[in-house]
C-alpha cells in the first residue's frame, strides 16, 4: 500500500514539474513581448515623488519628457545627475520635463542622494518595479526620450555627458 502511495505522489510531483516547464517554455517562446520600443506610445504610470505629489506620465502630454531610470548605488547615474539638474530649469521653461524614476530604493536613501546633489527635478520611486518592468529597463541608467505626443523617440542606456543630455533635451522640445 505504501509503495502505491509513493508512486502516486511521485507521479503527481512529476506532472506538476512538467506542467511548470511547459508553461515556462510557452511563455518564453510563444507569447508576444510588449517591450517599449522607439515609435511606440510610452506606457502611462502614476508614481509619487519625495514630497508626496503624484506624477502621471499622461499629465505631461504636450511637453517633452526625459524619463530617466536610476539608482543611488549606480555610479554612472551619479555622474549624470548634476548635468540633468543644471539643465533642468532651462529646459523646463521650454516645455521639457525631467522625471527621474528611482528603482525601488528606500525613501530615506533617495532623499539623502537628492539632498547631496541639490536635485530640483521631480524624483519618483518605483517601489514594486512596476514601471521598470513595464518599460523593460535593463542596465542603469536608462533614459527614454518621449515627445509631446507621448511617443518614445529614443532609448539611451549608459552614462551621458552634459552635451549628450543637452542634445537629447533639445530633440524633444515641443
Amino acid at each position: 500500500m505504501k509503495k502505491q502511495q509513493r508512486l502516486v505522489m511521485r507521479t503527481a510531483i512529476l506532472l506538476v514539474l512538467l506542467a511548470a516547464i511547459g508553461y515556462t517554455i510557452y511563455t518564453n517562446f510563444f507569447t508576444e513581448k510588449t517591450a517599449v520600443a522607439v515609435g511606440s506610445t510610452a506606457p502611462d504610470f502614476v508614481l509619487t515623488d519625495l514630497k508626496g505629489h503624484e506624477h502621471r506620465l499622461s499629465d505631461y502630454r504636450g511637453k517633452g519628457v526625459f524619463l530617466n531610470f536610476w539608482g543611488t548605488w549606480c555610479k554612472p547615474c551619479e555622474r549624470e545627475m548634476p548635468y540633468m539638474n543644471e539643465l533642468y530649469p532651462i529646459y523646463k521653461k521650454q516645455g521639457v520635463e525631467i522625471l527621474a524614476v528611482n528603482v525601488g530604493e528606500p525613501k530615506l536613501s533617495v532623499e539623502k542622494f537628492a539632498e547631496r546633489f541639490g536635485l530640483t527635478f521631480p524624483i519618483v520611486i518605483d517601489r514594486q518595479d512596476q514601471v521598470l518592468n513595464a518599460y523593460n529597463v535593463g542596465p542603469l541608467p536608462t533614459t527614454f526620450l518621449i515627445d509631446k505626443n507621448g511617443e518614445v523617440k529614443q532609448i539611451i542606456t549608459g552614462t551621458m555627458t552634459k552635451d549628450d543630455i543637452q542634445r537629447h533635451l533639445e530633440s524633444i522640445k515641443p
